[in-house]
């Protein structure tokens, strides 16, 4: 089994910043890519930032240059550094990694239980 843990959440005000952390664990061959999505009360669930085991990264237009995804493939963990953030971004952040597990021997995707953030003064 592959299970997929956030952290990092919590309370902002506007301008400030804050890092998640997503850990991949379990019977895990190799993982492909790595995200992180947001979805905010109403809203349908969103892209914000991808990367890939290569290092390569894109990025939602609404976070480009405030946001930085990075990765550390020995520890199978992904970060989110999230920086001059404002109420727009308050919402329940999701990781999401897609995964080549032992037992399936084949690529599947795994979410996490979502950790909120809010910006608020």
């Amino acid at each position: 089994q592959v299970q997929v843990v956030e952290s990092g959440g919590g309370l902002v005000q506007p301008g400030g910043s804050l890092r998640l952390s997503c850990a991949a664990s379990g019977s895990i061959l190799t993982i492909y890519i790595m995200g992180w999505y947001r979805q905010a009360p109403g809203k349908q669930r969103e892209s914000v930032a991808t990367i890939t085991s290569d290092g390569s990264t894109s990025y939602a237009d609404s976070v480009q240059g405030r946001f930085t995804i990075s990765r550390d493939n020995a520890r199978n963990t992904v970060y989110l550094q999230m920086n001059s953030l404002s109420p727009e971004d308050t919402a329940v952040y999701y990781c999401n990694a897609y995964v080549v597990a032992f037992l399936t021997r084949r690529p599947d995707t795994y979410w996490g239980q979502g950790t909120q953030v809010t910006v608020s003064s």
